[in-house]
């Protein structure tokens, strides 16, 4: 005969246990709580940024990064008055596939820097998820040491929709942190392959992490990120991998070779390091600001942010066209039947793609 159940009871059941005390006031929730409603003006923002108030740089670029158009004028109005304040930085991108350690790397990267007296910025962009278009943006937790650090400022961003692995409005934040006294920008970028090399347009200097034993170091498939590395990493250069990592640096600095001459007329070079130990971390600094003195001298930097400033003159053009023509109320009333038409072979995608734009272009002009 079966036990009774109710005698019985299964051991997945969970049995009550003691409440948790109360360790959050409310008195301290409703503080907060009250300093979020409130909106501080653009000349509030400015004056905090310049301050170096981390609240209030933190706020300014979640107003940037905002995608409600009401918000647009407020945030260039916070970018242009900081304009006259930044440019004063390093700034460094650091990309690599998953798994290679970039966020482990630019802890201790980044606390070497603060260690020598700079104040280090570090823009991490996590991938968004295409379906529930969310994202983790745990590069704080993994970043437990440099978090911590008065000196270092830690600001992860979805990339959203954005192809080469930067968020939408990294650019801008750039700008928001050099004018708040960062002097050592980094950029930790998704990792996702060769569409991210975005990164290129807004550094000075790109840097690429590898590890050894993936099998990759002359795989013609990364070329295209290759080319555009000013240096070369290999990193978790520790314990019984230490010959595998230099074996894989003599390798990449071979293909390095292979590549056309770049028109900074530096040389890349490869090093191994590891981000546990900290061996190597001071040689990528030193290798850093041979580029940097080479760079400034010749004036290949100063033309190269130039052309950077230009570039993201055309991206925001063309970002700015894309938010108009999908919040136009005409278009959001014609796209729902033309995605409808196209998918039920009522009409061809550039048809439908055309007609829309004809539509928008004749809003226009219309008193």
């Amino acid at each position: 005969m079966l036990p009774n159940k109710k005698h019985h009871p299964s051991a997945l059941n969970e049995k009550p246990g003691i409440s948790p005390p109360e360790i959050i006031s409310a008195v301290a929730v409703g503080h907060i709580q009250q300093f979020r409603k409130i909106q501080p003006s653009a000349k509030e923002l400015v004056e905090g940024i310049l301050a170096g108030n981390i609240t209030v740089l933190s706020r300014a670029i979640t107003l940037v990064e905002s995608t409600n158009v009401s918000h647009l004028t407020k945030a260039n109005e916070v970018i242009n008055a900081c304009l006259p304040y930044a440019n004063k930085s390093v700034r460094i991108g650091i990309t690599g596939v998953p798994g290679v350690g970039k966020s482990t790397f630019i802890e201790a990267f980044g606390k070497y820097l603060t260690g020598l007296g700079k104040k280090v910025a570090v823009l991490a962009v996590d991938p968004s998820s295409t379906i529930s278009h969310g994202s983790i943006l745990g590069d704080k937790t993994r970043m437990e040491e440099l978090v911590k650090d008065k000196n270092a400022f830690i600001r992860p961003s979805a990339s959203g929709e954005t192809l080469g692995g930067v968020a939408r409005k990294t650019r801008e934040t750039i700008t928001l942190c050099e004018a708040a006294g960062f002097d050592t920008i980094i950029i930790e970028t998704v990792g996702v392959g060769q569409s991210e090399t975005a990164v290129h347009s807004m550094v000075d200097f790109f840097l690429l992490l590898k590890i050894s034993g993936a099998g990759d170091e002359l795989q013609g498939i990364k070329r295209g990120i290759m080319e555009m590395a000013d240096a070369i990493v290999i990193n978790k250069a520790d314990g019984d991998n230490i010959k595998k990592a230099n074996l894989a640096k003599l390798e990449f600095n071979r293909a390095l070779h292979l590549f056309p001459a770049k028109k900074s007329g530096w040389t890349p070079t490869t090093a191994a390091c590891s981000a546990i130990t900290h061996e190597g971390i001071p040689d990528v600094w030193e290798t850093i600001q041979k580029f940097l003195e080479l760079t400034k001298g010749n004036t290949y930097f100063f033309e190269k942010r130039k052309e950077q400033n230009q570039y993201w003159m055309l991206e925001t053009i063309n970002e700015q066209l894309k938010t108009n023509f999908y919040n136009h109320p005409e278009i959001q009333k014609s796209l729902e039947q033309n995605k409808k038409a196209v998918q039920n072979d009522e009409i061809s995608p550039f048809a439908a793609a055309q007609k829309l734009l004809n539509l928008y272009q004749d809003s226009k002009k219309s008193p």
